[in-house]
């Protein structure tokens, strides 16, 4: 039985996954108009709406190390301190280079949330709840980018300054953010590991799962280790988690998720559709990635994480193909149906997969700094297309683009027959025992 305390610090660690999605996705029903407010050009265009994404790739490289030393915790409440300030910031924007500066401050929010609140949840979870308690952080996701479309589409009609309020419908969240998460405790793990604080570590534990408590603590306390150093963790050791980080990461990039995501109105303009329509569709595309989020999240502790990345897989190679074909056709019909169908795929497959996974492979002394450079991966990727695409969507043909992510969704197909271990029903010490085989 699942005690209301684990529930409640969880939920609320994965309200950080909340403000990511609505900032990440916010920006979609703005983006154009932040074009024209300023007369961009495709290049700096491109660096305005990725900068989100480049201080999203610092946020990610120091969030794993900073909440190690400082625990995950404080972090985690840095995060709402960055989240509203973004937020205020970005909607009172004077000109190209303060929007700049704070859509990387939220950025920096995103990726050190995209370290912490998994790497927390896993901290805390049972290992029965692990995979459904971790998956949360992407529940919550999705909800944020979904109330983000839907924020959007009813604010589109609010005049000139419209992309104004859209930007700073983010400090609400952001405040109720803030003041949740300064209940939870900090995780036992790091208490355990990093201060030696057993007796706070084992009440925490207690409140967890009485009956397990002081087997968990000892497991732990076997797996301690000195810290995990940058030169040590690349040493040689840690190369088998590192590869799977990085290839699961990457491969979550390289779908074009991030790209749908972020120029979701667009892509559906290039069919023929009005700005209005767009926005209604973009929409759609948030309401489908919710309910099979749930899916996923109902089924990761059950059909594991490789079946569900054979699911995706699948899903991904035929939902872009066939968006690739609709294009190259020009029947436009089958572009919003079969790009719902790739959002379902990701949903139920790396989008329910990846925080858990890399949260889960990487021993406890070296688990931030694992999931560090895991998210730090998929965020250089998604930084680096997210600049190009404004130039690509304008000079490259759209079946061209959906045609390579499809051929790369093979690839990940692969990745996932081939190497990938099964992670689920198996505790984070145990893992660590098979992973790392000398430390």
């Amino acid at each position: 039985m699942i005690r209301t305390s684990l529930i409640t610090w969880a939920v609320t660690a994965a309200l950080a996954g909340f403000l990511f999605g609505f900032d990440t996705a916010v920006i979609s029903g703005a983006e154009q108009a932040v074009q024209q407010e300023w007369s961009m050009s495709d290049a700096l265009h491109g660096l305005a709406i990725s900068s989100a994404l480049w201080g999203t790739v610092i946020g990610a490289l120091c969030g794993g190390r900073v909440s190690d030393a400082y625990g995950r915790k404080p972090v985690l409440i840095g995060i709402g301190v960055l989240y509203l300030v973004s937020a205020v910031g970005s909607a009172l924007a004077w000109d190209a280079n303060s929007f700049i500066l704070f859509r990387f401050i939220g950025g920096i929010g995103v990726g050190a949330s995209s370290v912490a609140a998994p790497t927390y949840i896993s901290e805390i979870a049972t290992r029965q709840w692990r995979g459904r308690l971790v998956a949360l952080f992407q529940m919550m996701l999705v909800l944020g980018i979904l109330v983000a479309f839907l924020s959007n589409y009813f604010m589109v009609g609010l005049g000139e300054n419209s992309w104004r309020w859209m930007l700073a419908a983010e400090t609400v969240p952001a405040a109720l953010y803030l003041t949740a998460v300064l209940i939870i405790p900090e995780s036992p793990r790091w208490l355990a590991l990093k201060r030696g604080q057993f007796d706070t570590a084992r009440a925490i534990l207690e409140k967890i799962n009485p009956a397990t408590a002081e087997a968990t603590l000892q497991d732990v306390t076997e797996t301690q280790d000195a810290a995990m150093s940058l030169k040590r963790f690349f040493s040689g050791p840690l190369n088998k988690p590192i590869l799977l980080a990085f290839l699961l990461a990457a491969f979550n990039q390289l779908s074009g998720i991030n790209v749908i995501i972020y120029f979701a109105p667009r892509i559906f303009e290039l069919t023929g559709g009005s700005e209005s329509a767009a926005l209604l569709a973009t929409t759609g595309i948030g309401i489908a990635n919710l309910l099979f989020t749930i899916i996923g999240l109902a089924l990761i502790d059950k059909m594991g994480r490789k079946g569900l990345m054979y699911i995706g897989s699948l899903g991904y190679i035929v939902s872009l193909a066939v968006v690739a074909f609709g294009f190259s056709t020009k029947q436009f019909d089958l572009v919003p149906i079969f790009i719902f169908a790739f959002i379902a795929a990701h949903a139920v497959g790396q989008g329910a997969v990846i925080w858990v996974y890399i949260a889960e492979i990487f021993p406890n002394n070296a688990r931030g700094t694992g999931q560090s450079f895991g998210t730090g991966v998929h965020w250089v990727l998604a930084a680096s297309l997210t600049l190009i695409m404004p130039a690509v969507l304008t000079n490259v043909a759209p079946e061209i683009i959906f045609s390579v992510f499809a051929g790369l969704m093979v690839l990940q197909l692969l990745f996932t027959h081939f190497l990938m271990i099964e992670t689920r029903g198996r505790s984070l010490e145990e893992l660590s025992k098979e992973l790392v085989r000398e430390i």
